[in-house]
C-alpha cells in the first residue's frame, strides 16, 4: 500500500482576531485552528507525524502533493446549507437532529410512542425546542438487533412522517432499505440517514440518485447482529473510517449523487470498542477533509455507560451533552440526539461563548 497523507486540524483558538495568516476557519463554521497534524501512513501503519503551523502550511502542502492540497481545500471551504424541501438548514454553526424512534426495541427509547399521533407530537415538540431536523426511524440498529421487514417498517414510520412534514417540520428517514426510503420521501421526508452508507440494499443508490435530498453515509463494520463481536482495525481507526467513508462518497458520486448532497457520520458504537470511539471523537475534525458535513450521533450510547459506572441509557444525559460539545468543538455540523431541549441549551451556551470571543472589545 503506497504512503498516504492525512491532515488533522488541531490547536483550536477562540477567535481569529490579530492572527491573520496564522489561523484557518474549519469548514466555514465557528471553529478556528492554528496547526495541523500531518500524518503519513504506509502499509496501514503510521510512518510519520508532524505538527505544522497554519502560517507555514502552504510550503508543506506543495511538498505533499495534490491529495494534501485537496484535503486542505476541503478543511477550509464552507459547507453549503442543506435544502430539505421548503426548509433550509444552515451549517455555519452546529445544528441539532432529534431522534424519533418508532420501534419496540431501540436501546434507549424503544416502545415509547404508542401510535403515530403520540410520535408526531413528540417530533413537533423537538422542533419547537430547537431541533433543525427530526430523524424518524422504524428499525432498531442497536447491537444485536434483528432485521425488520420493510413493510412493517413503512407502516411504522409513514403516518408520523406525513404529520410532521405536513406541519412544516424538516424530516429525515433513518433506514437502510430502498423501499422505505422511497415511501418516506414520497410521504414528505426530505433527508435519508442510512447507517449502512448505501451498502445494505442495492436498490438504495438508484432511488437516491433520482431524489434531490441530502443523504447521510454512516461508517459501520458488520451487521447489527454481529458488529460488536470483538471489533478490530488493522489501521488506526480514525484513518480506517476516513478511507471507508471516502470510498462510499466516491461510489455515490459514480452513481450520479452529487457530493454536495452527502453528509458523513463516523458511526460511534457501530463496530467499535470504547477506545475506538474515544479516538474518533478526539480526531473528529480530520473527517472535514472529506469535504462533506459531519453528523455525530453519541447520544446515550453504550460508551457513556462504560465510562460512568454502567449507567443505564436513561441516566446518560450528562455524558451525552459532554460528547455533543466535544463534537461541536471539533467542527461537527449536525448533532443527532435524544434529549433535544438540553442539547439545544448546551449549544446555546457554547454559541454564546463563541460569540463573545468573536466580539472585539
Amino acid at each position: 500500500m503506497p504512503a498516504r497523507t492525512y491532515l488533522r486540524p488541531t490547536a483550536f483558538v477562540d477567535a481569529p482576531f490579530g492572527l491573520d495568516g496564522k489561523v484557518a476557519r474549519l469548514a466555514g463554521g465557528m471553529v478556528w485552528f492554528s496547526a495541523v497534524e500531518i500524518m503519513t501512513l504506509e502499509g496501514g501503519g503510521r510512518v510519520a507525524s508532524e505538527l505544522v503551523q497554519v502560517e507555514v502550511i502552504e510550503p508543506a502542502l506543495s511538498r505533499l502533493g495534490e491529495g494534501a492540497e485537496r484535503a486542505w481545500r476541503n478543511l477550509t471551504s464552507q459547507r453549503p446549507p442543506l435544502a430539505l424541501g421548503a426548509r433550509t438548514v444552515r451549517l455555519d454553526q452546529p445544528q441539532v437532529v432529534g431522534i424519533l424512534n418508532l420501534t419496540p426495541d431501540s436501546f434507549s427509547d424503544g416502545g415509547k410512542y404508542g401510535d403515530g399521533e403520540a410520535a408526531a407530537a413528540a417530533g413537533f415538540a423537538m422542533a419547537e425546542a430547537g431541533a433543525a431536523i427530526v430523524d424518524v426511524g422504524g428499525e432498531s440498529t442497536r447491537p444485536g438487533a434483528k432485521k425488520v421487514w420493510e413493510g412493517d417498517e413503512i407502516d411504522r414510520v409513514l403516518p408520523t412522517i406525513r404529520r410532521l412534514a405536513g406541519g412544516g417540520t424538516a424530516v429525515s428517514i433513518d433506514t437502510r432499505k430502498a423501499a422505505v426510503m422511497a415511501a418516506a420521501l414520497a410521504a414528505g421526508a426530505a433527508m435519508v440517514n442510512d447507517v449502512s452508507a448505501l451498502t445494505f440494499d442495492q436498490g438504495a443508490i438508484p432511488v437516491l440518485a433520482k431524489a434531490a435530498c441530502p443523504i447521510v453515509l454512516m461508517h459501520h463494520r458488520g451487521s447489527p447482529e454481529t458488529m460488536q463481536d470483538a471489533p478490530y482495525y488493522e489501521q488506526p481507526v480514525l484513518v480506517a473510517v476516513y478511507d471507508w467513508l471516502e470510498e462510499r462518497i466516491e461510489a455515490a458520486e459514480a452513481a450520479g449523487i452529487a457530493r454536495e448532497r452527502l453528509i458523513v457520520d463516523p458511526g460511534i458504537g457501530f463496530g467499535k470498542t470504547v477506545q475506538h470511539n474515544l479516538q474518533l471523537l478526539n480526531g473528529l475534525a480530520l473527517l472535514q477533509g472529506l469535504g462533506c458535513p459531519v453528523m455525530l450521533g453519541v447520544s446515550r450510547k453504550r460508551m457513556i455507560g462504560a465510562l460512568s459506572g454502567e449507567a443505564p441509557a436513561d441516566q446518560r444525559l450528562a455524558g451525552s451533552l459532554a460528547l455533543a460539545l466535544k463534537g461541536a468543538e471539533q467542527g461537527a455540523q449536525l448533532l443527532r440526539v435524544h434529549d433535544v431541549p438540553e442539547t439545544v441549551q448546551a449549544l446555546r451556551m457554547w454559541r454564546g461563548l463563541r460569540d463573545a470571543a468573536l466580539t472585539p472589545g
